[in-house]
């Protein structure tokens, strides 16, 4: 979808497995195996949330990127080993062990690592500092690009904006009833990660189409300015997710 130095657009799910996706999403004759190829041939992205809770091997994310055409981004949800902690300055060997697990194997199909902190963690500047300065910016010759996702009210705050842009790490904008969205650090980062959750179950696609119109302008907005945008329908009516992002995928292919 990029093009005369628009940034690219990203737009997916969380994940491929999910058994009622099997009635909403995936037709007949699509084998499990399958399912991976079968979101690349519809969607741009998706967000592996399994790497949240365990390490993979380097022939999965082989296997993965394999599955999936040019153009498609795997967004990784970071370790809880690193985010799930007391004190994420102590989170060092963690992130290492993560970003040594075989990720390059992803090669450009790696899109950004997500930092989901625990929704207790509440703001305190040197921890913040500290774990930023811990993610590295490359491995194994591979770019590698940071979002942080804070969960608590008090990341509000204009010393946590301070430390993102400094450290280039991109906050993630969670469209949420349960968490806050943080749209000014959002709005800030060097790309844009978007995750919405806010599906109705009694909608086919999802969401309204105003508000899915809401979210083409957003995007359009944000790649006009050169930005990268991930954005994943990620949970609320979960069974309505791939046909929201296949509706929003629409009205950006319209556009172009």
């Amino acid at each position: 979808m990029a093009a005369g130095g628009k940034g690219e657009v990203h737009v997916g799910i969380g994940g491929w497995s999910y058994n009622p996706w099997r009635e909403t999403f995936y037709p007949k004759g699509v084998s499990k195996a399958r399912e991976l190829e079968y979101v690349g041939q519809h969607l741009t992205g998706t967000e592996i949330n399994a790497t949240f809770y365990g390490r993979q091997k380097p022939a999965s994310f082989a296997k993965w990127r394999d599955a999936v055409p040019d153009g498609f981004r795997f967004a990784l949800k970071g370790s809880r080993y690193c985010t799930n902690r007391k004190n994420l300055a102590e989170a060092g060997e963690s992130v290492t062990n993560f970003v040594e697990q075989g990720l390059v194997e992803l090669g450009d199909k790696l899109g950004p690592i997500n930092w989901q902190l625990a929704a207790t963690k509440r703001f305190d500047p040197d921890e913040i500092a500290a774990f930023l300065d811990l993610l590295p910016e490359r491995h194994g010759g591979l770019r590698l690009r940071h979002a942080i996702e804070p969960r608590h009210e008090s990341f509000n705050n204009p010393a946590f904006l301070a430390l993102v842009r400094k450290a280039e790490v991109a906050v993630v904008l969670a469209d949420s009833s349960d968490y806050p969205a943080f749209e000014e650090a959002a709005e800030a980062g060097p790309f844009v990660y978007a995750r919405l959750q806010n599906a109705r179950s009694e909608i086919e696609q999802g969401y309204p189409d105003a508000e899915l119109d809401h979210w083409r302008k957003r995007v359009e907005d944000w790649s006009d300015a050169g930005r990268d945008v991930f954005l994943f329908f990620i949970n609320g009516a979960k069974e309505r997710a791939p046909a929201a992002a296949m509706a929003l995928i629409g009205r950006l292919d319209d556009r172009s």
